[in-house]
């Protein structure tokens, strides 16, 4: 297997782990020394990882993150994804890329997108 085909297993197995409700396991299994978030709302580190997806599940217990897409090059891996929080609701498009070193993710920068209810078009987001 490639770098590339490893690094997108390992980030499309991080970001089900976590978001799946496992966000400790996540960390242990994936992440490197560091974790920079380029996310202005989010801390850096994997303490700040961990709230954040630990209050997330908990305003939104039954959310479901369903990855649609995977593109990677070189150290980088690019997700888009679609986040429903409440089940009936439109939810939102993810793009998020993550920076990996020696099979670890360090780096995190990410675009969100609410899912509007009616579209100019019939292409969908997905």
């Amino acid at each position: 297997m490639s770098d590339i085909e490893r690094n997108k297993q390992i980030v499309v197995d991080y970001y089900q782990t976590a978001f799946g409700g496992n966000p400790q396991k996540a960390i242990e299994d994936h992440f490197g020394d560091r974790y920079i978030q380029h996310n202005p709302d989010a801390a850096d580190g994997p303490e700040a990882f961990i709230g954040f997806v630990t209050w997330l599940r908990g305003e939104y217990p039954d959310l479901q993150l369903d990855i649609k897409h995977v593109i990677a090059e070189g150290d980088m891996v690019v997700t888009h994804s679609h986040l429903i929080l409440k089940p009936g609701e439109p939810g939102r498009a993810l793009a998020d890329y993550f920076r990996l070193e020696d099979g670890k993710v360090v780096e995190h920068w990410d675009v969100i997108q609410d899912v509007p209810a009616q579209s100019a078009n019939p292409n969908g987001m997905f």
